[in-house]
């Protein structure tokens, strides 16, 4: 299966935009290394710099590198909502 992870609010805490200061949310992590490590393939999905304009690719990539993320592509073109309504949505805490 293909995963999409969004990072902010699931791998990290969200802070609004301050992503240096984001805390990685280890029992999210192990359940994703988890997929990973079954086989599924882990995208990792976020809006950073989206409305800024700001390359947040090497400060993103460096805090999955430290906090242990294993992941397969990390994209950055997730659009910027307030809901998203899919068939296929999935719940980390359902996991």
């Amino acid at each position: 299966m293909k995963y999409y992870v969004d990072i902010d609010g699931i791998i990290c805490t969200n802070t609004y935009g301050k992503y240096k200061e984001a805390t990685p949310i280890y029992e999210n992590i192990k359940k994703i290394n988890k997929k990973y490590d079954e086989g599924h393939e882990i995208i990792l999905w976020t809006a950073r710099g989206g409305t800024t304009g700001v390359d947040w690719r090497k400060i993103t990539e460096e805090q999955m590198e430290k906090w242990g993320v294993k992941y397969h592509s990390l994209s950055f073109d997730k659009p910027e909502y307030d809901v998203i309504v899919d068939d296929k949505t999935q719940n980390i805490k359902e996991w």
